[in-house]
C-alpha cells in the first residue's frame, strides 16, 4: 500500500477518510500539542457551545483543526474580529488557539473575547506550543542586544513570521530569510551587531549557513559570534507507532 503521513499541523476528518477510502496506509504525525487542541475543540462542541478559533486564515493547522469537528467554527486573527463576531454574550462559547501565535496578539484577543463575552471558556494561552513560546522569549533578549534580527524560516511558517514581528516591535529592524542567498548586505550596513534566530522546525544547517554567510557579507567579518544562552528544551514526544524503533 501507498504510504500518506498526516504533518505535525494535523488534518481534519475528511482528509483522514480520503486517504482511509483510498487504501492508504496512513501515519498520524500530528504534534501532541495539536492533538490536545483537536480534542478541546471537539469537547466544547459535544458541550453544545459555540467555538471561536484564534488563529490565521489558511494555515495548515487552523485548517485542520476546524475539520476537526461537526460544526460551524468562527476564526478570529484580530482584536478587530472580535468585534465584528455576529455572536451575543449570551451564547454559550468557547475558543481554541493555533499552537504557533505571537503570545502577545493571543493575549490581546483573548481579553478582547472575555470582555465582550463574559462567560466564554477556553484555555488562555496555554496551548502555545512550548518552543514557540521559547523561541519568543529569546528573540526579545537578542533584540536589545542587536541592530538587526534574521529570522531563518519559510516564508509560510507561522512561527518564524511570529519571530520577526516580535523583534520589530521590540524597535528592532527583523528580516525572514529561507537561507543564505536571501540576505541583502544591504541590511548590513549600519548593523554592526546582527541577531540570527530560527522557526521551530528550521534545520540547523540552514542557520549555521546563514551565520556562515554573514561572515563573508558583513563589512566587519571579524566581529565574533557569540550564542546566547536560551531555555534547555528537554520535552520530547513518541514517535508515531510504525516509525518507533522495535
Amino acid at each position: 500500500h501507498a504510504v500518506v503521513v498526516f504533518s505535525a499541523h494535523g488534518v481534519s476528518r475528511q482528509v483522514v477518510a480520503h486517504a482511509r477510502a483510498r487504501g492508504l496506509h496512513a501515519i498520524d504525525a500530528t504534534c501532541p500539542l495539536v492533538a490536545k487542541v483537536h480534542q478541546q475543540a471537539q469537547r466544547f462542541v459535544r458541550q453544545g457551545r459555540t467555538l471561536i478559533m484564534i488563529g490565521h486564515a489558511g494555515h495548515e493547522e487552523v485548517v485542520g483543526t476546524i475539520g476537526q469537528v461537526d460544526a460551524p467554527v468562527h476564526l478570529v486573527s484580530h482584536t478587530a474580529d472580535v468585534q465584528a463576531l455576529d455572536l451575543s454574550p449570551d451564547d454559550a462559547l468557547a475558543y481554541v488557539t493555533q499552537t504557533t501565535l505571537s503570545l502577545d496578539d493571543t493575549r490581546e484577543i483573548i481579553a478582547a473575547l472575555l470582555a465582550r463575552f463574559p462567560g466564554i471558556v477556553g484555555p488562555e494561552v496555554d496551548d502555545i506550543c512550548y518552543a514557540t513560546q521559547n523561541r519568543q522569549v529569546a528573540v526579545r533578549a537578542l533584540a536589545a542586544r542587536v541592530d538587526l534580527v534574521l529570522v531563518v524560516g519559510a516564508r509560510n511558517s507561522s512561527n518564524s513570521n511570529r519571530l520577526r514581528e516580535v523583534a520589530e516591535r521590540s524597535g528592532v529592524p527583523a528580516r525572514l530569510v529561507q537561507d543564505e542567498h536571501e540576505i541583502d548586505p544591504a541590511w548590513l550596513r549600519g548593523a554592526p551587531r546582527v541577531g540570527v534566530t530560527s522557526g521551530a522546525s528550521t534545520p540547523e544547517l540552514l542557520v549555521q549557513r546563514v551565520v556562515a554567510a554573514l561572515g563573508v557579507l558583513h563589512p566587519d567579518p571579524l566581529t565574533p559570534v557569540v550564542q546566547l544562552p536560551g531555555v534547555r528544551e528537554e520535552v520530547s514526544f513518541r514517535l508515531p507507532a510504525e516509525l518507533a524503533l522495535p
